[in-house]
């Protein structure tokens, strides 16, 4: 049996409303993101419902039942939804009981109930429910109401509206001022926390409530925000990740002698600056690999002969290979490296003494 061409529109009913003196013009608005998100849990709900009821029969399919499931379902979630307040207050008195107060949980919760009500005997026994071919099944039958265009989202949202606002008792996603005018209703609404707004940012289509424009804008991936690596540029926050590890001044990176001992890390536009400050330390690290069994205080004594001799031509060596190719260069024109002999005891005179001998570098 196929589904009906024409899909019938079905809203349950609402909570009826106090009665006040004079008339009432209460403000409809809701959160527009929690509205969709029901509705979009409602089909593939009723496609449980329908899949696991008709599982194992012979003469009856998903669709045969679902006009008359979706009524049931209706009509299910409606009681439970306007029966929510006080199930919710009994529940409170639970020690242990935790209950979600928002409306898309509780009631995909009645949905899940429901679904499970409906499940045939051959769905309860079997291993029907941990199946891949039950979620294929009901994957199937969403997509198929889809196509035929039975319980259109427009229709679903509108049937979330109400669920909405039946479990919503704290009102926080929806609106529930009432006003004595249709002008003071009109003046409400272009100021309502719930009203519908669309994105200001270029290339971002999302629509959501007004409460949530900050939260929205906090976390929109086509805002103009400033580097987050404090470079001079602005660029979308959907592009920070690439610009920062690849083209942003400011990125850190590995010093160019890292490899021989220099440990710091600087932003990629300082790595100059930082060669030419830490020039000496630079030209240390080289020599204690050429000179590997000479002293601290030797090598740091060639590192001012060095400088004396050409701190220019030091200083534009950018990397390993370019500053010891300089210092064996100018080494050959300074000489063999002076090293300082360890202590030894003259026994004569009971004195320490220090001798200064030449080392060749080859």
């Amino acid at each position: 049996m196929d589904l009906p061409a024409i899909d019938v529109e079905v809203v349950p009913e609402k909570f009826e409303d106090v009665k006040v003196e004079g008339p009432s013009f209460p403000c409809d608005l809701f959160d527009t993101e929690v509205v969709h998100k029901i509705a979009q849990a409602l089909l593939p709900g009723l496609a449980s419902a329908c899949v696991d009821n008709t599982t194992g029969g012979l003469f009856r399919s998903p669709a045969s039942v679902a006009v008359d499931i979706r009524k049931e379902m209706l009509e299910y979630l409606t009681q439970r939804s306007e029966s929510f307040v006080a199930e919710s207050v009994i529940l409170e008195g639970g020690a242990d009981t935790e209950v979600s107060e928002h409306p898309f949980d509780i009631i995909s919760d009645f949905v899940d109930d429901f679904a499970s009500s409906k499940r045939n005997l051959f769905s309860r026994v079997s291993g029907w429910l941990l199946s891949e071919r039950r979620e294929d099944m009901i994957d199937d039958f969403v997509q198929e109401m889809e196509i035929n265009g039975f319980w259109l989202l427009d229709r679903r949202e509108a049937v979330a509206q109400t669920l909405l606002k039946n479990v919503d008792f704290k009102n926080a996603f929806h609106c529930n001022m009432n006003f004595g005018s249709t002008e003071e209703l009109d003046e409400h609404n272009p100021n309502c926390g719930f009203r519908s707004i669309n994105c200001m940012n270029e290339g971002c289509n999302s629509s959501f409530c007004a409460a949530h424009m900050e939260k929205h804008d906090s976390i929109c991936p086509f805002k103009i925000i400033p580097c987050e690596q404090h470079c001079s540029e602005s660029l979308m926050r959907r592009e920070m990740d690439r610009h920062c590890i690849t083209v942003c001044p400011m990125k850190l990176v590995n010093c160019h002698f890292y490899s021989i001992g220099c440990q710091s890390t600087v932003p990629h536009c300082m790595v100059e600056q930082h060669q030419s400050d830490n020039l000496d330390s630079h030209l240390l690290y080289v020599l204690q690999v050429t000179h590997k069994d000479v002293s601290a205080e030797d090598l740091k004594r060639r590192v001012e002969q060095l400088k004396e001799v050409s701190p220019n031509e030091l200083a534009e060596a950018k990397n390993v290979r370019s500053l010891t190719s300089k210092v064996k260069n100018l080494e050959s024109t300074l000489g063999p490296l002076e090293v300082t002999v360890p202590k030894t005891e003259n026994k004569e005179n009971n004195e320490n003494t220090e001798v200064t001998v030449p080392k060749i570098v080859l």
